[in-house]
């Protein structure tokens, strides 16, 4: 007996899906009804692996005009050929001077090239020059008296004179080859000197991109800006002196904005228990110019330094020692110098306007003392030493700035600060 349907209960939706076994055959036993089983995915067809195409270098074609003139240039030289073996004359000079008037037709575009490709611009000319100036030599020489009859205008040529006058231009051509051959070699000499100096500044970027990596990763650590740990302060000044004595004066100056503008080299107000900078309520740090520690401490890196025509804006070189620096034509703009070492260093037409040479006013600011502590309020021995310093033609020296250079630098100095120092007393006493 078969059940008979029960009315009250809904009838049930039949599946769609339909079943298959795991390795693609159909089952032989259908699913119940509302039984839902997942099917397996056909397989895709694996498409074939590329096929590499090796790609040859285009070559012009072969116009109609050049098979054209290849073709009668070698059925003149037949005909020459054939004349000179039937002793037909006029037939032989025939073939010869029309294949050497096509050949030269057809050699004419290719020799266009090389000329501009191998003789530069500047040299075709010369060359050009060199040859009419030897023609008209001989073409004068041909034409004077000396190659007159007595009493006949008509030309004598002198065959031992032409002999001797072909050899020195054969002599000459040789000396024209062998100076072309110098030019060639200074030419790669330049090419090669320029692709090493290219590949040096490549390799010292990527040298200083690596400082910058190492330095931010010591700096970024889960400490936190160099604080706690003072041997990491220690090999991150080991690594900044290491680099400036490796890098050249634009190297330098990257380094400089580097360190200055991530305040790697500002003495920072830290925590006297943990050493940690404090935040200053702006989203900076603090500074403390009186007990501040710095991360990135200069010292004696920059003595003697070759900084000339570089961009130091903003640069913090607060006490740094620059003993003999060159900073001719630098960019020094709104530059921190104070109780920086600036003795015997050269400041030539560089752009000073608003760096900072002292803290306080000028009248009562004076440069650092070994033995002396610092009066940011004054300006007692915040200020640079700038004895013997070169200040000639330097750039928008603001008043203040001009009457602290001309009281401390020394009588030396004083003769080469712009606007001299009439009426500015000489503090400094030599």
């Amino acid at each position: 007996m078969t059940p008979e349907n029960n009315s009250s209960q809904p009838n049930r939706p039949e599946s769609n899906v339909t079943v298959e076994s795991l390795n693609g055959a159909s089952p032989t036993a259908p699913p119940e009804s509302g039984t839902i089983v997942a099917t397996a995915e056909p397989k895709k067809p694996v498409p074939p692996p590329p096929t590499r195409k090796v790609l040859l270098p285009e070559q012009p074609e072969q116009t109609t005009a050049e098979k054209s003139g290849s073709a009668l240039t070698l059925g003149l030289i037949a005909a020459m050929i054939f004349g000179l073996a039937n002793d037909n004359i006029w037939l032989g000079l025939i073939g010869g001077v029309g294949a050497i008037g096509i050949s030269l037709r057809l050699m004419w575009p290719s020799w266009g090239k090389i000329w501009a490709q191998v003789i530069p611009p500047t040299w075709r000319t010369l060359i050009v020059a060199c040859f009419g100036l030897l023609a008209g030599i001989v073409g004068l020489l041909m034409l004077s008296g000396s190659n007159t009859e007595p009493g006949s205008r008509n030309i004598q040529i002198n065959w031992d004179a032409i002999g001797a006058l072909g050899e020195l231009i054969g002599a000459l051509g040789q000396i024209l080859i062998a100076i072309l051959g110098v030019y060639v070699a200074w030419r790669q000499y330049v090419i090669s000197k320029d692709l090493t100096i290219q590949q040096n500044r490549i390799t010292q970027q990527q040298t200083i991109d690596a400082y910058f990596q190492g330095v931010s990763d010591l700096a970024l650590d889960e400490q936190g800006f160099l604080e706690d740990w003072p041997q990491e302060r220690a090999i991150a000044e080991g690594r900044t002196a290491a680099i400036m004595s490796s890098v050249d004066a634009e190297g330098k100056a990257k380094i400089l904005r580097f360190l200055s503008q991530s305040r790697l080299v500002t003495p920072l107000k830290r925590d006297r228990l943990l050493g940690r900078p404090i935040l200053d309520g702006d989203g900076g740090y603090a500074e403390d110019r009186d007990h501040g520690i710095r991360v990135i401490d200069l010292n004696v890196m920059l003595a003697g330094a070759d900084l000339a025509g570089t961009d130091l804006r903003w640069t913090d070189l607060s006490e740094a020692n620059l003993v003999r620096a060159n900073l001719s034509k630098c960019d020094l703009v709104k530059a921190n110098l104070s109780r920086a070492v600036l003795y015997d260093a050269n400041l030539a037409r560089a752009d000073m306007r608003g760096a900072a040479l002292f803290y306080g006013s000028a009248e009562t600011a004076s440069p650092r003392s070994r033995t002396e502590f610092p009066n940011y309020q004054t300006g007692e021995h915040t200020g640079a030493v700038v004895e013997h310093a070169d200040f000639t033609g330097v750039k928008r020296l603001s008043d203040e700035q001009r009457y602290y250079c001309c009281a401390w630098c020394g009588s030396k100095s004083r003769e080469t600060i712009p606007g001299g120092c009439e009426g500015i007393p000489n503090k400094l006493g030599r």
